[in-house]
């Protein structure tokens, strides 16, 4: 009997201290195991990517840097010697005398050896300069411009009377044909007048860094081709590349290239209207004015696609406001912009 309790009391005591083995070795489980999920999340919190805030590459939205804009000729006689247009994030076209078109390039922070050729003003492109907070570099002057120019208080570099350019006399044409300048020649001009070299002004436009995807706005339309007439004697088409997200430039459908790069020149984006224009009396020599205060209808164009807009200026030095037809202000794709400004009595084309 004395045996058999032993035996009983045996199995008691090693079942107890079993027991608690088993509990101890599950403690020790679940400790390594919360110690394992623990170190896994720290490592995959050391290791997860912080989120980065997608920036604009055609501007540095951050950047206090006062742009510059110089008058470019764009008589078809320096088609394939014009320099530095590809490099300015906004690009404008407007009629002038003789039917022919003048470019006015805006640029900021970029650095080129070449832009040009450089010609004279015209005074509607004050008003353009003027919105962008920019330094206007031309060579010369209409009368008009002359004396707007002083009205408005236009900030400028006129290169009758500030040497920063050069002539390249080995393209072989006519001389007011041959001006070109620099950035470096412009800075040099700026800090010469004393001019204001930051600015406080927000872009133009906004600027997405997403694609902006137009193609489910109201009144999209494919936009494959885009024919703009500005006279009998001159016109400017783009024609859209899927793989590039561009459209490329033509003039009276010649390629438009640059002469540093022999690269046509692109558009990502392309803002086109129309405007009534008129030519100055009294020995204006051609010379045109331009209804470019108030408002009206236009165009957004960009990957593919047109959507129609409203834009107004309500004074020479305010800035053009773009809308879609809901009244929201248009977002453009990240990249830079042409503004078409077309005579009213010509032809637009979109395909």
């Amino acid at each position: 009997m004395v045996k058999k309790k032993l035996n009983r009391k045996g199995k008691l005591f090693f079942g107890i201290i079993g027991l608690i083995v088993v509990v101890i070795i599950a403690t020790i489980i679940f400790l390594a195991s919360g110690s394992s999920k623990d170190n896994k999340e720290t490592n995959d919190k050391k290791t997860e990517k912080p989120k980065v805030e997608e920036k604009i590459k055609i501007l540095d939205l951050d950047s206090k840097t006062r742009p510059y804009a110089v008058m470019i000729n764009n008589i078809k006689t320096v088609w394939g010697y014009q320099s530095g247009v590809q490099d300015a994030y906004l690009v404008y076209e407007i009629i002038v005398e003789g039917g022919y078109t003048r470019l006015m390039a805006v640029y900021k922070d970029v650095s080129l050896d070449r832009i040009g050729s450089v010609r004279s003003s015209r005074h509607y492109f004050l008003d353009y300069a003027l919105e962008n907070d920019a330094i206007y570099v031309h060579f010369g002057w209409s009368p008009q411009a002359q004396s707007d120019m002083s009205k408005l208080g236009v900030n400028n570099i006129n290169f009758m009377s500030y040497s920063g350019y050069t002539r390249d006399r080995s393209l072989g044409l006519a001389s007011e044909h041959t001006a070109f300048t620099t950035t470096s020649n412009i800075m040099e001009g700026i800090n010469y007048y004393g001019y204001r070299t930051t600015t406080d002004e927000k872009p133009l436009l906004q600027y997405s860094a997403k694609s902006v995807n137009t193609s489910n706005m109201e009144g999209a339309v494919p936009a494959n081709k885009v024919y703009i007439e500005y006279s009998s004697s001159r016109s400017t088409s783009f024609e859209y590349d899927s793989v590039n997200k561009v459209y490329n430039r033509f003039q009276n459908n010649i390629i438009h290239k640059d002469y540093v790069t022999g690269l046509q020149y692109t558009a990502k984006n392309i803002i086109t209207y129309q405007v009534n224009n008129y030519t100055i009396s009294g020995g204006g020599k051609g010379r045109q004015d331009l209804e470019n205060i108030g408002s009206g209808t236009g165009w957004y164009i960009s990957e593919g696609y047109a959507v129609p807009i409203t834009w107004e200026k309500t004074s020479r030095n305010s800035k053009t406001i773009y809308k879609h037809k809901d009244g929201t202000e248009i977002k453009v794709n990240d990249g830079n912009t042409h503004i078409q400004i077309q005579p009213t009595d010509k032809n637009l084309t979109i395909e």
